[in-house]
């Protein structure tokens, strides 16, 4: 007898339970993701807004640090700017001194080339006169009011103190503007203070040369030329005499000034007496004129415009020279008592 069959049912309880549970499962995976995820986006916000507020700090700070160094930079070209006008100045007071001495060089190029050639015609017209049996004529001595103007080559002594700047500046500028009158021409010229100060310092040791340019340029400077002085006028003196003494020039130095600050008149002239040393006929190796200017000679202090003219008229005679003392009206009058404009 055939066995039946056991028909099976496809749907039955068991199955739909295993289906049940793989959907719950299912579910529960669902919900638990979605759990997780959130508290991971929390995260990720909480560790990007932690992130933001770093980079705006560091912003914060790279701002400052923008702000500094802009400010630096402003700085350093202002400080680059100033250089650079520093350096065009300096460069056109080079160009201007390079112009100088190139005027100097030409100038004494010219005076070489005339004094060649009126040495050549002077020994010919001797030796016309010798043939004709005549004597040249001896050289007078000129003088203006009684001061020998003969010297080629002059130095202003010039006292810068402040007795003299109050009192007698624009005076001063007057007597160098004369004393420079009776000099129409002359080989070189030479400025500096009573403590031997150079009014040009780039023509220490050398002579400026004789121009109408800087005839003006020495008496536009002396308007505003006021270097340190101790109204003493030996040391200016002193420098001058060492510096520029040639045997073979004739030189002359006027002193301008109202006081004489030194304790020892006697020291200063013996001083002076051993540099401009005397020749065998008694004449000094250069001239020492003076200007006396009456500045303080109503002070109380004015026992030192009287030393000064004590001791400058001692230098003057002794040297060849001649003090001229200029009385309140700016007038001049002589150490003999009479009065003279150079």
């Amino acid at each position: 007898m055939a066995r039946q069959r056991r028909q099976i049912e496809i749907f039955s309880l068991s199955f739909l339970d295993c289906i049940c549970c793989a959907f719950g499962a299912i579910i529960l995976l669902f919900v638990l993701s979605k759990f997780s995820e959130s508290r991971v986006i929390e995260n990720v916000r909480t560790d990007l807004k932690a992130q933001i507020e770093r980079r705006e700090k560091e912003l914060h700070t790279i701002r400052g640090q923008t702000v500094l160094i802009d400010r630096e930079l402003t700085e350093k070209r202002v400080v680059q700017s100033e250089s650079r006008q520093k350096l065009a100045r300096l460069q056109g007071d080079l160009t201007a001194i390079e112009g100088e001495f190139a005027a100097s060089r030409d100038d004494a190029e010219v005076r070489n080339i005339i004094e060649g050639r009126m040495t050549r015609a002077l020994q010919k017209l001797t030796e016309e006169m010798k043939r004709l049996g005549q004597v040249p004529r001896k050289r007078i001595d000129r003088s203006v009011g009684g001061i020998p103007v003969d010297s080629e080559y002059i130095i202003f002594i010039i006292d810068t103190s402040g007795s003299m700047q109050r009192a007698a500046w624009v005076t001063v500028q007057n007597k160098i503007r004369e004393t420079l009158d009776i000099y129409p021409k002359v080989k070189g010229i030479q400025v500096m203070n009573d403590m031997g100060e150079y009014m040009f310092p780039y023509y220490r040791g050398k002579w400026i040369p004789d121009t109408s340019r800087f005839r003006k340029r020495i008496l536009d400077t002396l308007k505003t030329w006021f270097p340190f002085s101790n109204s003493s006028p030996v040391e200016g003196i002193t420098e001058a005499i060492r510096t520029y003494y040639d045997p073979g020039l004739r030189i002359s130095l006027y002193v301008f000034g109202d006081e004489y600050s030194g304790k020892n008149m006697q020291g200063a002239i013996e001083a002076i007496d051993r540099i401009n040393l005397a020749d065998q006929r008694g004449r000094r190796r250069v001239r020492i004129h003076a200007v006396g200017f009456p500045t303080v000679l109503d002070d109380p202090r004015g026992i030192t415009g009287v030393r000064f003219a004590t001791l400058m008229r001692a230098l003057c005679e002794r040297n060849g020279g001649a003090f001229v003392a200029l009385n309140h009206s700016h007038g001049l009058g002589s150490s003999r008592g009479f009065r003279i404009r150079f």
